[in-house]
């Protein structure tokens, strides 16, 4: 620091005041006796009382100057003219980074199908898990949109709130669900169920297939179904597999991805949208939208299909052909349950009696079939449903067996014989056959 430049002048110009005050005290103390150091000590403390005085009479305080970084007052303005300052350059906002979308993770399925009140009833959803922890099963298919158009938890999807598709809770809370699954090392698959949708088809009556009247059609079942032919119809099961894909499931599952197959189907007129493409291009290439839409999700996404499409050549008046839907998705899934094949089905006279020859013959069929085709676009893998429950409604009773243990592993074992290495066993209450699993 250095004193203030008025007051070293201050003092510089009263350096005759301060010698003439030394001299005269000085003198006043040459009498008194005391020792030397002492007077000399008297002198100087004098001499600071002084000094202090005239300070703040001249400034009125003590003042010092520091660096320049610390200033109580304004500092001077110059008389000279002020650079003109250069105008700001905008600087461009830096390009925000996109996120890398999401590589779907596909991984080799041995699953079960469970329904959402199985996984909302504990101690069933507890003794699955301890299924698949304790077997060679890897996976559950759960049913987030059911058969009935019902969603199986409370979801956030507008169209879902508007038509009031999930105000019966089955599932309370599906992230507890996913991070429990997560735990257990099980690949969770979210299933759709598509265009059957009584609900929404009923509601919504400008995405329902439609009577040559006009009026809503429905099936046999009284069962009203949305129109594949009307895109803007397909937003709602997409949106719905979109919140599904946010809640963690790792795959999205569309069943009932198809035209209607009973019911008086001569009175349906699909309307002007009908004209303009196939069963088949329609379903594919909802099928293909869907997929790329949640491929950014980074999910698989697969679809059930018949099992007689594995071996047919058309779409069997549904819109299901297997080379098209083949470069649609990332995984088919050929029910290929015995008991659905007609009698007769592949030379076989009760296919349900013969659940590995039926079996095999359908799936090395669609192996061999999608092998051939000739594509850039990637090919569907395979991964079949097999039946874990007794056709007892078929007639006559020797045309069906009650499936025990070696039935299904007849049809695991018919899986991999074609090939495949992957498979899910179905059974509508979730009841499967343990003795048919290999431990783990």
């Amino acid at each position: 620091m250095l004193l203030d430049d008025h007051l070293v002048l201050f003092i510089k110009y009263n350096i005759n005041l301060f010698i003439a005050i030394i001299n005269s005290i000085h003198d006043k103390f040459r009498g008194v006796r005391m020792q030397r150091n002492k007077r000399f000590a008297i002198i100087a403390v004098i001499l600071v009382l002084i000094a202090a005085a005239g300070v703040f009479i001249y400034k009125g305080s003590w003042v010092f100057k520091s660096s320049p970084k610390v200033a109580d007052e304004e500092p001077a303005k110059s008389q000279d003219p002020q650079p003109t300052e250069e105008p700001e350059i905008e600087q461009p906002l830096p390009t925000p980074i996109e996120p890398e979308p999401k590589v779907p993770e596909h991984k080799e399925v041995r699953g079960i199908y469970l329904t959402g009140h199985s996984v909302g009833l504990e101690s069933r959803f507890s003794h699955l898990i301890d299924l698949i922890n304790t077997t060679e099963l890897n996976a559950m298919v759960i049913d987030v949109k059911d058969d009935n158009g019902e969603i199986s938890y409370k979801s956030s999807v507008p169209l879902v709130k508007e038509l009031e598709t999930d105000k019966t809770v089955k599932i309370k809370d599906i992230k507890a669900v996913i991070q429990r699954l997560d735990e257990n090392y099980i690949y969770p698959i979210a299933r759709i169920v598509v265009f059957k949708d009584n609900i929404a088809a009923t509601q919504k009556p400008e995405f329902a297939i439609k009577s040559k009247d006009g009026s809503v059609w429905r099936d046999y079942k009284k069962v009203a179904w949305i129109n594949p032919y009307i895109k803007e119809a397909w937003e709602y099961p997409i949106s719905i597999a979109e919140e599904a894909a946010d809640m963690g499931f790792k795959e999205i599952q569309f069943d009932y991805v198809r035209f209607p197959t009973d019911g008086n189907r001569s009175l349906i007129d699909y309307g002007e949208a009908g004209t303009d493409r196939t069963m088949s291009q329609s379903i594919s290439e909802f099928l293909s939208y869907a997929r790329e839409r949640l491929s950014k999700k980074g999910v698989v996404v697969s679809a059930d299909i018949y099992g007689l499409v594995t071996t047919v050549k058309d779409d069997m008046g549904i819109g299901q052909q297997l080379e098209d839907l083949s470069t649609s998705v990332d995984v088919l899934c050929p029910m290929v349950y015995p008991s659905h094949y007609a009698y007769g089905s592949y030379g076989i006279k009760y296919p349900d009696l013969e659940p590995y020859r039926t079996v095999f013959t359908s799936l090395s069929t669609a192996k061999q079939r999608v092998e051939q085709i000739q594509t850039d676009k990637s090919k569907a893998k395979i991964r079949p449903w097999l039946q874990d429950f007794t056709g007892a409604w078929l007639r006559p009773k020797s045309a069906y067996k009650v499936y025990k243990s070696a039935d299904v592993k007849a049809q695991i074992q018919a899986a991999y014989d074609s090939g495949l290495t992957e498979w899910i066993l179905w059974n509508a209450g979730n009841k499967y056959t343990e003795d048919a699993l290999l431990k783990e």
